[in-house]
């Protein structure tokens, strides 16, 4: 095992912000391109050539191809793994955790804890031989999103995974499909689109239940529809000259943002209820979580959400009990686990788009950190320091619940059993190989369209077979 880093963690803040890697295309930003006017060259920063481009794969792939979507649940921070998805036991361990017995013995879970997540122990299957590269959170969080080592020679062009599903996923939107297809809820500053078109970027939401509030021009139709027709006035004229791919990027942002401010009922998607809220835990956080069901639900175009709860790095007082100013485990979990349950209750409740399944069936949702944090007993400041060693949730998506797949030694430090065909810990890569199987994306793909001339890998290595998805999850 790697040495475990101290607790003097230069890197650490309470709530563990995201790498700064640009804020994506906020709302606000994407939403207000048409209404102010502005020229593509404000933009050209984030525009990258379109989509011709040549592609290699590797032969005799077989993709899973068995969701529609994906929900990627964030929590960045680091939580401990050895008080959640692989629980272990010992004097450290709080009685009110009342940890109980799952899946014909084969599963312990801190149902006190979790509650409402331990009822869905028969849908989520916990991956317990992760291994995270980086026991550093931007590094981490980065690596986890980007699926390479953001200090490689790619990872400054690298896309958010979720924008290469958008980019996938675009030649089969239809016109009906007027929604971005990688939205990302209450998670600033994650990675953006890389060296790919900026129309492939996060849409980032701050989620609030009257939705979105820039659907409309503040001056009135009248007055949009002059600056709209201006502002193509002013790029026609850009696109015979240097600005030319440019100005064709910019054009889908002006699409698409005038394509939600003309769909009646599109801001019934970002809203929520009363009841709603309350049912999800009254956190923003939960709001994330509704908003999320809300996109996947709605099949108008979204195939990949990522919502994101910070605050799991827990240095010192990982136990203390919910307390005003107060930051550990239960307030997080407090936060996590209605919302969590809710989501996966509603989602295998409404049908999918295929007769005889649900909407859980077609969508994938996996929850994951960045690393996990130190096992055995406490530090001296009654908290838990950062640790490569980690575990993640699977649940839908033609994934088989109820199981936990590898096993750890009694602390939770070192991997005894794999739990998978490749017979190793399982990484990022992996993961990510896992979820493009799972949406019908082949994850050798190599691109040859990237700036550096060297040929873009969706994920590193995956074409010479030294990642592969997690079969054994189906």
């Amino acid at each position: 095992m790697p040495k475990t880093p101290t607790s003097n963690c230069s890197d650490c803040t309470r709530g563990s912000g995201f790498p700064l890697k640009g804020e994506g295309f906020s709302r606000r930003r994407f939403l207000k391109v048409a209404g102010t006017g502005l020229v593509a060259s404000y933009f050209a920063d984030v525009l990258d050539p379109r989509l011709l481009y040549a592609a290699t794969t590797a032969p005799n792939v077989t993709l899973r191809n068995t969701a529609k979507n994906c929900i990627f649940i964030f929590l960045s921070g680091a939580p401990s793994h050895v008080d959640t998805w692989d629980l272990k036991e010992g004097s450290w361990t709080p009685a009110d955790f009342t940890p109980d017995t799952y899946a014909g013995g084969n599963i312990r879970f801190p149902r006190g804890l979790m509650p409402q997540t331990a009822t869905h122990i028969d849908k989520l299957a916990f991956v317990r031989a992760g291994l995270s590269w980086a026991a550093v959170h931007q590094l981490g969080q980065a690596w986890a999103q980007i699926a390479r080592n953001p200090g490689g020679a790619t990872g400054a062009i690298a896309p958010h995974i979720g924008a290469v599903v958008s980019l996938e996923s675009q030649a089969k939107r239809t016109t009906a499909d007027v929604l971005p297809g990688f939205i990302a809820l209450n998670s600033p500053g994650i990675p953006t689109s890389g060296y790919l078109a900026a129309k492939y970027a996060p849409f980032g939401v701050q989620t609030a239940s009257t939705g979105l509030a820039t659907l409309s021009h503040p001056d009135g139709a009248s007055r949009f529809s002059d600056r709209w027709s201006f502002l193509h006035q002013l790029d026609a004229n850009r696109r015979s000259g240097a600005l030319g791919k440019a100005s064709m990027d910019m054009n889908d942002f002006y699409d698409q943002s005038k394509a939600l401010m003309d769909t009646p009922g599109i801001n019934s998607f970002f809203s929520f209820n009363d009841a709603d809220h309350a049912k999800y835990g009254a956190s923003s956080f939960g709001d994330s979580l509704i908003v999320a069901r809300n996109l996947v639900a709605a099949r108008r175009g979204t195939r990949f959400v990522q919502a994101t709860l910070g605050g799991w790095d827990h240095h010192d007082g990982i136990y203390d009990k919910p307390a005003a100013g107060v930051n550990s485990l239960y307030t997080q979990c407090a936060m996590f686990d209605p919302a969590f349950g809710a989501l996966l209750t509603d989602l295998a409740a409404m049908p999918g788009s295929a007769t005889g399944k649900t909407l859980l069936d077609e969508t994938m949702v996996v929850v994951l950190g960045e690393f996990g944090r130190t096992t055995g007993a406490l530090n001296n400041q009654g908290g838990r320091d950062h640790y490569l060693r980690m575990s993640m949730v699977f649940a839908g998506g033609g994934v088989r619940g109820g199981r936990a797949l590898g096993k750890t030694d009694a602390n939770g430090a070192s991997a005894v059993d794999y739990g998978w065909s490749q017979n190793r810990d399982v990484r990022p890569e992996d993961v990510t190989c896992t979820l493009y199987s799972a949406l019908g994306i082949d994850y050798t793909t190599v691109r040859n369209d990237d700036p550096l001339g060297r040929g873009f890998e969706y994920v590193p290595f995956a074409k010479d077979g030294v990642y592969k998805p997690i079969e054994e999850l189906w």
